[in-house]
């Protein structure tokens, strides 16, 4: 009776406004808070240091939005020219490639934005510090080293772009006399571009996301700003909360927008446009105006060259310098490119010499246990710290959250509003704010809501796991929604449940097809644990940074250490999962075009 009655729309809309209504009865006059809830520090202006602080924290996010434009822009640049050089045949640029992509992919951006900012000034004498510290040198930090960890993301998701177009269409665009620019930018990159504008939407929604870490080398952004609230006013529940609420805002114009983008990229275009498409048109006829008139004259020439069928015995002569000239120009550019590699190489080995390798055999240690000066029975996880802290945080957070993403997956999927309604919302509430404010979530709500003290590896922990826990069930979400339907029904014709399908069926051959994304995202956790930073977890990345204070005057041993450490982590991890695959999926075989 019951289960006939909760199939019922109305019921189960009922059983929802029950179960909230419930929360807040409890939360509002049953629970007893050991905290006063001020949320005018938000709009109210601070008598005590003449701010209004809600104010700048619109501020924060105005550079928010600036940093994930500019980084976002030119990680797109970088990453397209990343992604062509992974399918070069000139072997060396295609190495080059490869590494830029594996490293940058595999090492916390956090680490990178450490080594930007303390490490590269130390090359430049005093005179050239001051000078490039007094250009913002914190905002371009954050500009550029975001973009270059975006853009080996990027790197991957157009390569894959590039590789799904058929051999077949380019022999065709060959065969009909275009040249290789000529098929790279009239139909290889507008075919891969409208391919992969939803793997390219979520590298530029991970990009604003990521520009939270901005904050660490100074950047007065919206998480910053949000820090700087609760260091003034010890209301961090309230900043935290209004941070959320704008990076949530944030979220949702991104999707609107290349929601719209890819509407508007599609063969098939929408019978009557809707009032986003109307506006993003409006804001790309500027640009597009400004790309057709510098495009003018290029287009007649092409037109021109078109026209003539016929060439004088002079005109041919030309063509064949011209052709000449090309090869010749293609054959300096490699000798160059070499050259520069080779300078390059050069560089980095007289860097390695001049390393003080006595500072990195003294400290490896307590990089990777800590105990410094030594280990306490009263210490949580016996004094342990450094890598073994980032390794156990990973573990713990990978097992939980496996299974909590696989919960949450299946809700997500369910028919019963009661089960997919409360899913959906922890999950676009969870992927829609940057991993920093889930930390400072649990960091500060946690002893507001429960009344209760964690210590911060336990909160960073919690935090990880939440997080991860939210990406893992729209793996699982995807993987199932990849099964074709009729697997279902021949299983329900056979007599079995809805819990028996799943676990004998469809999550066997699921699993399957999502370990690359899920090993991915467990990778991912094991970088993400260098942001538990914040909050003075003693893992790696606050072991280094405590070893660069006290130092002072070895950043490049300290931080390439710590790179090379989470980059041996994380490319072990991938290797794995490779092998994995090919145990667990023996049919795949490698297509070559």
């Amino acid at each position: 009776m019951l289960k006939h009655w909760m199939e019922k729309p109305l019921a189960q809309y009922a059983t929802l406004a029950f179960i909230l209504g419930l929360a807040a009865w409890y939360w509002g006059f049953v629970f007893s808070f050991h905290y006063k809830f001020d949320w005018s520090v938000l709009f109210v202006e601070n008598k005590t240091y003449g701010l209004n602080l809600g104010l700048e924290l619109l501020k924060g996010m105005v550079l928010t939005v600036k940093i994930s434009l500019l980084s976002a822009a030119i990680a797109l640049g970088l990453g397209t020219a990343l992604g062509l050089a992974r399918l070069s045949h000139f072997r060396p640029l295609r190495w080059v490639a490869t590494c830029y992509v594996e490293f940058f992919r595999n090492t916390p951006l956090l680490v990178q934005l450490f080594f930007w900012y303390f490490a590269l000034p130390k090359l430049l004498p005093d005179a050239g510090r001051e000078w490039l510290f007094s250009l913002q040198y914190e905002f371009w930090v954050a500009v550029f080293g975001l973009a270059a960890y975006t853009s080996s993301f990027m790197a991957e998701v157009i390569r894959a772009g590039l590789q799904s177009i058929p051999k077949g269409l380019l022999e065709a665009a060959y065969s009909s006399g275009l040249t290789y620019f000529q098929v790279l930018t009239r139909v290889i990159l507008p075919l891969a571009f409208r391919a992969i504008i939803p793997p390219l939407g979520s590298e530029f929604l991970n990009n604003m996301k990521n520009s939270s870490l901005a904050m660490v080398v100074g950047v007065a952004d919206l998480t910053w700003q949000s820090q700087q609230i609760e260091s003034l006013t010890f209301r961090g529940f309230e900043a935290t909360t209004a941070a959320t609420v704008l990076y949530l805002s944030l979220s949702l114009i991104i999707s609107g927008v290349l929601n719209t983008v890819n509407r508007r990229l599609r063969v098939e275009r929408l019978a009557r446009p809707t009032w986003m498409d109307v506006t993003l048109d409006r804001l790309l006829l500027p640009t597009g105006l400004f790309f057709r008139a510098l495009t003018r004259p290029l287009r007649r020439m092409a037109r021109r060259r078109r026209q003539s069928l016929t060439r004088s015995a002079l005109g041919a002569l030309w063509a064949r310098f011209l052709g000449l000239a090309k090869r010749a120009l293609v054959l300096a550019g490699k000798v160059a490119f070499l050259g520069l590699l080779a300078a390059l190489a050069w560089k980095i080995a007289q860097g390695l010499a001049d390393f003080d390798w006595a500072v990195v055999f003294d400290n490896i240690t307590t990089m990777l246990i800590w105990r410094f000066p030594h280990g306490d029975e009263h210490e949580i996880l016996w004094g342990l710290g450094g890598l073994s802290f980032s390794l156990l945080m990973a573990v713990i957070a990978i097992s939980v959250s496996f299974v909590m993403g696989l919960v949450i997956g299946l809700a997500r999927m369910a028919e019963n509003r009661v089960l997919r309604i409360p899913a959906t919302a922890y999950i676009e509430i969870i992927r829609g704010n940057p991993l920093i404010i889930v930390i400072f979530w649990v960091y500060f709500f946690v002893p507001v809501l429960l009344d209760a003290f964690l210590n911060v590896f336990w909160s960073a922990t919690i935090a990880l796991t939440l997080f991860t826990a939210a990406y893992i069930a729209e793996i699982v979400r995807g993987g199932i929604q990849n099964i074709p339907r009729g697997q279902f029904e021949a299983a329900y014709s056979t007599g079995l449940t809805y819990a028996q399908t799943m676990r004998r069926i469809i999550l066997p051959q699921a699993l399957k097809q999502m370990i690359p994304a899920i090993v991915g995202q467990f990778i991912a956790i094991f970088k993400d644990t260098s942001l538990a930073y914040v909050i003075g977890v003693l893992e790696l990345t606050f072991v280094a940074q405590g070893l660069n204070n006290r130092l002072m005057v070895h950043p490049f041993e300290i931080y390439s250490t710590v790179a090379l450490l989470y980059f041996l982590g994380c490319y072990v991890m991938s290797l794995f999962a490779a092998r994995l695959e090919r145990r667990l999926s023996p049919e795949r075989v490698r297509l070559r075009m």
